[in-house]
């Protein structure tokens, strides 16, 4: 299977996608954020439709698109009382710019499809640098930043008493929450983003309550499911991206009943 360099590519990237997943699904789950992932996954939608009506490369639309909506739209669904609009205007907003960028396209369905759900075993070497320089810029910053963002994500009322800056820490971490949709789309898509932004995280605070433990069990959550998805999809023709939504659904649920046996006991 390795012999195949359309599969050591996949492999590649899906293991840096797998471990900025993991850290960054840790502070998405802990700062309540799930929702603005699902928004910015349609808005990579739109981003990466973009990029093809552009003749760009998906991924460069993607970033484009995540990046400068990703402030405001987490900015404006702060409050509880409106997220559920916020959301729902927001995604079918996007929704329709990615359709109507795919019907004014001269390219083939194809293009949708890699884009909704994920083209990783036709990434190419270039792209998986990409993916690569991304992801360590991301991880740089992240390490940077993690003591205060732990603080901040961890202990809201202790990190204002203690001084921090939550507007400027918030501001950094949507950056980063949108660079890691649009890179980690690349492997499950626009679509199913959010499962390797959340369901690895959600599963790790069942088995672990230690945030740099947390992080740990998220990225090998993670790496199982992208690893064990890119074998089974290799071995059955399948789409990647259904092995690695069951293998992260299945880890949760696992999870859920480790702790329903935990509290029981």
């Amino acid at each position: 299977m390795l012999t195949l360099s359309f599969m050591r590519h996949a492999f590649i990237a899906s293991t840096f996608i797998a471990i900025i997943s993991g850290m960054i699904g840790v502070f998405v789950v802990a700062r309540n954020l799930s929702f603005l992932t699902h928004t910015l996954s349609e808005i990579g939608f739109a981003g990466g439709a973009f990029a093809v009506f552009a003749g760009w490369p998906a991924l460069n639309g993607m970033i484009l698109f995540t990046m400068l909506s990703s402030v405001i739209v987490g900015q404006m669904s702060i409050k509880e009382s409106r997220r559920e609009a916020v959301i729902s205007a927001v995604s079918a907003l996007f929704i329709g710019m990615g359709i109507l960028f795919l019907s004014l396209s001269s390219q083939s369905a194809s293009s949708a499809t890699s884009i909704l759900f994920g083209s990783v075993v036709g990434i190419s070497m270039n792209e998986v640098w990409q993916l690569i320089y991304l992801s360590i810029l991301v991880l740089v910053i992240l390490l940077l930043l993690y003591r205060r963002l732990k603080f901040d994500s961890f202990d809201t009322i202790g990190a204002r008493v203690s001084g921090i800056n939550e507007t400027v820490i918030s501001v950094i971490f949507l950056l980063l929450l949108a660079l890691s949709v649009s890179v980690a789309a690349q492997i499950v898509g626009s679509l199913l983003i959010f499962i390797l932004l959340t369901l690895p995280a959600a599963s790790a605070k069942y088995f672990t309550h230690g945030v740099a433990r947390m992080i740990i069990l998220a990225i090998l959550f993670s790496l199982l499911g992208t690893w064990l998805g890119l074998l089974l999809g290799y071995l059955t023709d399948w789409p990647v991206s259904f092995f690695i939504a069951v293998i992260e659904a299945a880890i949760y649920v696992s999870a859920l009943l480790y702790g329903r046996f935990m509290e029981a006991d």
